[in-house]
């Protein structure tokens, strides 16, 4: 049962906990159906994800290694691509009950928030993943043969791809901060020293690699990142 746009005409407590309850079901049968046919399609998947190693060797260095592999990359893969309906049903859930004021607000800054996290998993995948992998083969490829563990790899690329696409919300925060009348674009501006600081600490934590290429890479979409988030909140004069 759908919430009617007009408020003259309320919904219990229960009709609105059973309209939830709808909503998560069909997210949640969507999630395991994208989830099923990933498995389906996970050489495609997994010749995708290999391609930033540039031919390395992987080996299955467990019994079942590959199999439990291709079970957590295809839940990853169900989560991602299943998370923008899922967002959709939240929204057609909560919308019914905000104003027009804040209706305006927060779908917007939704899409923003899905568009900039798939742009940092394709920033990762085609920029950071290639720059990290190719700075630890080459490092000493001279005394020891690349060859990689099945797992491990995929954990490493899996990580790398997920904690960008959450690193690339930096600009959501800073709206919704500016806002807030939290911080505003002036402060954000003042605290650039520390900034540049911080961004070095997070690009090190957000990388599961340690090479400084990667990490330098990353500080600098930090950066950017943040100084467009102050950019939006001038033109929002905020």
């Amino acid at each position: 049962m759908n919430k009617k746009t007009n408020f003259n005409t309320e919904m219990s407590i229960f009709e609105h906990l059973e309209e939830l309850r709808q909503r998560i079901f069909i997210a949640f049968l969507l999630f395991i159906t994208i989830t099923i046919i990933c498995f389906l399609y996970m050489k495609n998947i997994s010749y995708i994800l290999q391609q930033p190693a540039m031919g390395i060797k992987f080996l299955q260095l467990g019994p079942g290694e590959y199999f439990f592999t291709s079970l957590k990359v295809a839940l990853y893969s169900g989560f991602l691509l299943s998370s923008p309906f899922t967002i959709y049903q939240i929204t057609l859930f909560i919308i019914p009950g905000l104003t027009k004021k804040e209706s305006n607000f927060i779908i917007p800054v939704l899409l923003v928030s899905i568009i900039l996290f798939f742009c940092g998993i394709v920033f990762a995948y085609i920029i950071l993943a290639p720059a990290a992998l190719k700075f630890l083969i080459n490092y000493g490829n001279d005394i020891v043969e690349p060859i990689w563990s099945f797992e491990q790899y995929f954990n490493f690329i899996l990580l790398l791809l997920f904690s960008t696409g959450i690193a690339f919300q930096i600009p959501i925060v800073q709206i919704i901060l500016g806002i807030l009348k939290i911080f505003s674009s002036k402060d954000m501006y003042a605290y650039w020293k520390y900034i540049i600081l911080g961004s070095t600490i997070l690009s090190a934590i957000i990388t599961p690699s340690t090479d400084p290429i990667t990490q330098i890479i990353m500080s600098i979409a930090i950066l950017t990142l943040y100084s467009s988030g102050i950019i939006v909140l001038k033109i929002l004069n905020k």
